[in-house]
């Protein structure tokens, strides 16, 4: 029996990939250098469709990293020099901070309940933070920062770097990077890929506070600093070998993304979520984790209820997987991924399911 996989991550595979991985292994992309014009081709066709599928402004360079989690370190060691804002509405954006604390930049944590997110005014407006990170999509609990919010911040603190977590909403989130410096995330997630790739988009305000830190001898990271990766970005490089395959897949599966519209990726994610949402309400044995609509996830939607295995185990022998709950939700939560890969039929299909269960 097919599986089709709703965990928010690593997720169902781009109904694309199984096409273009083999077409990457009858050209041998596993095999090529990456100091060779045809993986600088791959490379910029990436960039190239990545720019048009976000609308991404040309003053941001796009880089490729191990995964999400490497930004965090990165960014820390390569542009803050003594302290950084966290907001933390769950468990990824509260390793983010935990991170900044092994790394010891006196971090400030402005922390939410859980399924909920912190509000701009807990940041004192007498603060200078260097830089202020928000996470848009807490994979964990299901709540999601308004983009207000974060755009506020810039409005606040004009000197800050705002860097923002979209691992699990982009594409379908659509950001002004006008107002944001930093944009990471995975590619397991949203763009339905095998893990083992992180593309952090960076713009030339990070550059500026990385030289800044470099010039003062502060820098503690080396061959593979901000400003050394981005040097290699412009000639659509990278500092080590990267994983090449997965950048080829990623150019693919966003020309697919492109063809398809991201206006139309969009819409799609509206209605499949406000369906999922809707089965939930209507379900005798779950409701809402996020009870404010203004937080609630439009990719990963969370299902509270006493017993999940009485739900997610009657519907995988379905075919359709669904996720646990994070940590402590573990038996509690039911997490249930609503990216561009699952299409509207299979949603409809999972609502009749979770209602049946």
């Amino acid at each position: 029996m097919q599986k089709i996989y709703f965990t928010p991550g690593p997720s169902q595979l781009y109904f694309t990939v199984e096409e273009h991985l083999k077409s990457a292994l009858n050209k041998n992309i596993g095999s090529i250098s990456h100091r060779g014009q045809q993986f600088k081709d791959i490379y910029q066709h990436a960039d190239k469709g990545l720019r048009s599928l976000l609308n991404l402004p040309d003053n941001f360079k796009i880089i490729f990293t191990s995964s999400a989690s490497e930004v965090w370190e990165r960014i820390i060691q390569d542009c803050v020099m003594n302290s950084s804002t966290h907001f933390v509405n769950g468990a990824f954006s509260n390793k983010f901070y935990q991170t900044a604390v092994q790394l010891g930049v006196n971090p400030e944590k402005i922390e939410a309940e859980d399924g909920s997110c912190a509000s701009l005014d807990e940041l004192k407006a007498d603060s200078q933070p260097e830089l202020i990170s928000f996470t848009h999509n807490e994979t964990s609990t299901g709540a999601a920062q308004p983009l207000q919010d974060i755009y506020a911040a810039r409005e606040k603190f004009p000197e800050a770097l705002i860097t923002v977590d979209v691992v699990s909403s982009l594409p379908y989130v659509d950001i002004d990077y006008t107002k944001v410096d930093s944009v990471y995330f995975s590619v397991q997630k949203s763009f339905g890929m095998p893990a083992g790739l992180g593309v952090w988009l960076v713009n030339d305000r990070c550059i500026e506070a990385a030289l800044k830190k470099e010039a003062l001898r502060k820098t503690i990271s080396g061959g593979f600093r901000l400003t050394n990766s981005y040097k290699m970005a412009m000639k659509y490089q990278t500092p080590a070998t990267p994983n090449v395959l997965g950048i080829y897949l990623l150019s693919k599966v966003v020309e697919d993304m492109n063809l398809k519209g991201i206006d139309m990726i969009r819409r799609e994610t509206e209605y499949k979520a406000a369906l999922l949402y809707h089965t939930i309400n209507e379900s005798k044995v779950l409701s809402p984790f996020v009870k404010d609509k203004n937080y609630q996830s439009k990719t990963v939607i969370i299902a509270q209820t006493e017993n999940n295995a009485e739900i997610i185990e009657p519907i995988s022998e379905k075919g359709f997987i669904l996720g646990t709950g994070y940590g402590k939700y573990k038996n509690e939560h039911i997490r249930i991924a609503n990216f561009p890969t699952h299409s509207k039929e299979q949603v409809e299909m999972l609502s009749d399911f979770i209602l049946l269960a």
